[in-house]
């Protein structure tokens, strides 16, 4: 923007997240706000330094203090074309106000500033929605649940169905571990790498793992049989939740129980690490992973997300599930993995 966006005695700018200063004001505020992780300038910090996609930013401000903020992603592609995200490779983010009226005075000002970066399209994932926008509430849930107070209390509160398939991956000849060491991240992007090109996505570079590993709180759980790796996730911690983010597994993960093996250790290790919420991230309404996720007993909360589109310009797609994607995700799933881990990051770091 050339010159500050003033509503009444409030001020909307862009945020200068190069400033340290700048940056540790916002993440207070986000604390202060009880905003997510996608909401900290870390964040987005990370994305960019793992992806190469610009970290940028809208504040507003009144007698010197913060009271809106609007985290954003410049994603650039030359398959899905330009955005702005807030937040970019999140399933979070959106403005934090005090009051509404802040949050629609940012995003209006964000549509000057994707212009002045050619970004045909802005999408917001939660917070105070645009009215004027197109908004969506039927695309994706959320998934969370507390803790329970021990181990047995843990795998008690696991729907019985699920829970059979869970004592199966204890019974099985599993190995568990936690690090974030060069072992530890080497059998998570193997073993991600893989399960992603059997859905027929591509894989992110190992460059944002890293980034996020080395920037935010987070750690790798990793399910071994027979010293192999088979299931592997990356989790965050933040505000007392456990956020497994980044997971998958082989093909022999399956009849091992890998995967359910992992995310019940993951509720056991985030409660030994002081964690009470267990946040099991969004899935697309009525898919497979929302289904798995219901079946631990978790209740599917639908969640809003909005979006703009430039005039004159067509509306981004990114959806995976979408009939235009439908044949170039058959293809990726018959690519060699070889071949995938070398294509993969390069078209996924425009996905965000």
């Amino acid at each position: 923007m050339n010159a500050p966006f003033v509503h009444s005695d409030e001020t909307v700018r862009c945020a200068d997240l190069r400033q340290p200063d700048e940056a540790a004001r916002i993440e207070g505020f986000v604390a202060e706000m009880g905003g997510t992780i996608f909401h900290r300038p870390a964040w987005l910090s990370a994305v960019e330094q793992g992806t190469g996609q610009q970290a940028l930013g809208i504040v507003a401000e009144k007698g010197g203090a913060l009271t809106g903020w609007l985290p954003l992603t410049r994603v650039c592609s030359p398959i899905f074309g330009r955005a702005l995200v807030s937040s970019g490779f999140a399933v979070g983010g959106g403005a934090l106000a005090l009051r509404e009226g802040t949050a629609h005075a940012m995003a209006h000002a964000a549509e000057e500033l994707a212009l002045r970066n050619s970004c045909t399209t802005i999408e917001l994932r939660g917070g105070a929605l645009p009215a004027d926008w197109d908004i969506r509430t039927d695309s994706h849930c959320g998934f969370e649940c507390d803790l329970a107070g021990d181990d047995e209390a843990q795998l008690l509160a696991i729907p019985r169905k699920q829970r059979a398939e869970v004592r199966k991956g204890l019974d099985a000849d599993l190995t568990v571990h936690v690090g974030t060491g060069a072992e530890d991240r080497a059998a998570h992007y193997a073993v991600y790498a893989e399960s992603v090109r059997n859905l027929g996505t591509p894989v992110f570079p190992r460059s944002l793992f890293e980034a996020m590993l080395d920037g935010l709180d987070a750690d790798i759980l990793t399910i071994r049989h027979q010293g192999a790796p088979v299931a592997s996730v990356l989790s965050f911690y933040h505000g007392g939740a456990v956020l497994p983010y980044w997971g998958g597994g082989t093909f022999g993960a399956r009849s091992l129980r890998a995967n359910d093996r992992m995310y019940f250790e993951l509720m056991l290790h985030a409660r030994r690490r002081g964690c009470t919420r267990f946040d099991f991230g969004r899935s697309k309404t009525n898919s497979g992973a929302w289904h798995f996720k219901k079946n631990w007993g978790f209740d599917p909360q639908p969640l809003a997300y909005a979006s703009w589109t430039a005039p004159g310009a067509e509306k981004r797609d990114v959806d995976p599930t979408s009939a235009r994607h439908a044949a170039r995700i058959a293809l990726w799933r018959r690519l060699p993995l070889a071949v995938a881990n070398r294509l993969g990051p390069v078209i996924a770091r425009g996905l965000g």
